[in-house]
């Protein structure tokens, strides 16, 4: 017997007692729990079962302030916490661990074993728990309470990152890429994987990968099961997580609660705060297009900018025709036809369907600042962009082309507005009268000559 086993047995006899059997296979389950339904064969199974219900955790370790409902996980915590042996060591990889069951499901990473299978939409775990954590999905579960407010989760990570987040200021964990930082190492290391581009997370069903197991996750419920069970009652959106409902009904309530700790930006989303600190917070920039030398801090950016060059425009509009490079284009393009205008100022009654056109509002409308300035003739702006297009009024810069007639404008917008000179396009329609525009300006002006009673 080797001294590695010779400690872990005096650590903890009762783990290695041979007379400690499992119950056969063949006794009667008589102990059932009311709460789940949860079958045992024994009493003291079923009470230590109830704890994961009731959140009792007698077991408590001496050494720091973790405390367990079972005795097996009080020793786990011990052996991989206060104490440096890990004698079980994966041939493949060098992965080293306390416990030999850890050891077997490590390897499973390695054959690709998936035993565990969702009847719902078919997903496949490596192990019994990561099926019943997945199950919480469907069911809606979140057995794990926060003490200190109504906050609850399904899983107990989802709980002490809260508890993290939340109920401490603490973030330990900073890059020294951007300066971001994080109350957990795994955070970071997720995080890290903006600037190096790794995504290890992939698809078994396609060739998609992620930087994080979450977004695989994602991608598996949306694209490879056809159930979207969850469906907004306002516009008929349908998610396939509740999770995904719940940061849409954002866009029709204006909510936008996460806050940008550098400045006053807030979002509805948490990936929209990320990509804002990645775009606006950090000079890191290592996504390249290897076609122009345009650079972006997010992948996805420069995923979409790459159909600029390729053309590709999958997305259709059923209306006009209109077609776009990215889903998010033909949402806002619908509103052209819908009228839908999401984003309200705060500060008088306008309203427009995009955020930017509404951040452009407050700049132009509620504040006098115009920080950027023009050194050929004086013109300030509001914004950069502004300053930007303006410039090339001096320079003659006209990049944008029309193929059907040589036309060539300063801005794509004014392209676009001519293209409808060629396609007939008249999307801008009078809710007085049958008449029609192609651009909005045209209507506007039409409004004031014919019905001038009506607020454009």
């Amino acid at each position: 017997m080797c001294l590695v086993t010779l400690q872990l047995i005096s650590l903890f006899p009762n783990r290695f007692n041979p007379k400690m059997e499992e119950p056969k296979h063949t006794e009667k389950k008589t102990y059932i729990c009311g709460e789940c339904g949860y079958r045992t064969a024994r009493k003291n199974s079923l009470s230590r079962h109830l704890r994961t219900h009731t959140g009792e955790r007698p077991y408590k370790c001496d050494q720091c302030d973790y405390s367990a409902g079972l005795k097996s996980c009080l020793d786990e915590h011990c052996l991989a916490k206060h104490t440096c042996e890990k004698p079980y060591m994966c041939e493949e990889c060098g992965y080293k661990t306390a416990r030999k069951s850890h050891l077997s499901e490590h390897m499973k990473t390695h054959t690709g074993e998936k035993p565990y299978v969702c009847d719902e939409c078919g997903y496949r775990a490596t192990q019994k728990s990561d099926l019943s954590k997945h199950m919480r999905t469907h069911t809606g579960e979140r057995p794990h309470k926060c003490d200190q407010c109504d906050y609850s989760a399904a899983l107990k990570s989802c709980l002490d990152q809260h508890r993290l987040a939340k109920h401490t200021g603490d973030k330990l964990y900073v890059c020294e890429e951007c300066g971001y930082r994080a109350t957990q190492k795994s955070h970071l290391s997720g995080h890290m994987r903006t600037h190096t581009g790794e995504r290890p997370y992939k698809c078994d069903q396609c060739d998609y990968s992620a930087a994080l197991k979450s977004c695989l996750d994602q991608h598996r419920l949306a694209k490879h099961t056809g159930d979207k069970l969850y469906v907004c009652e306002e516009c008929g959106y349908r998610a396939t997580q509740k999770s995904h409902l719940s940061g849409h009904m954002r866009t029709h309530t204006g909510e936008r609660p996460y806050k940008c700790d550098q400045c006053d930006y807030s979002a509805a989303l948490k990936s929209c705060l990320d990509q804002h600190r990645l775009a606006k917070h950090t000079s890191e920039k290592p996504f390249v297009c290897e076609e122009c030398g345009y650079k972006t801090a997010i992948r996805s950016n420069l995923s979409a900018h790459i159909k600029t060059h390729t053309g590709e425009k999958p997305f259709k509009c059923e209306e006009c025709g209109y077609r776009a490079a990215l889903k998010s284009h033909l949402s806002r393009h619908m509103r052209t036809h819908t009228g839908e205008r999401p984003h309200k100022c705060d500060l008088c009654d306008y309203s427009a369907a995009r955020k930017f056109c509404l951040d452009e509002h407050h700049l132009a409308k509620h504040t006098s600042e115009k920080p950027f300035m023009c050194g050929e003739c004086g013109y300030k702006a509001t914004q950069k962009s502004h300053l930007s297009q303006h410039l090339k009024t001096h320079t003659g810069e006209k990049p944008f082309k029309c193929e059907e007639c040589g036309y060539r404008a300063v801005k794509k917008s004014h392209l676009s507005q001519h293209m409808k000179t060629h396609t007939g396009e008249k999307p801008y329609s009078c809710s007085q009268c049958e008449y029609s525009a192609a651009q909005k300006s045209c209507l506007d002006k039409h409004l004031q000559a014919k019905h001038p009673s009506e607020k454009p």
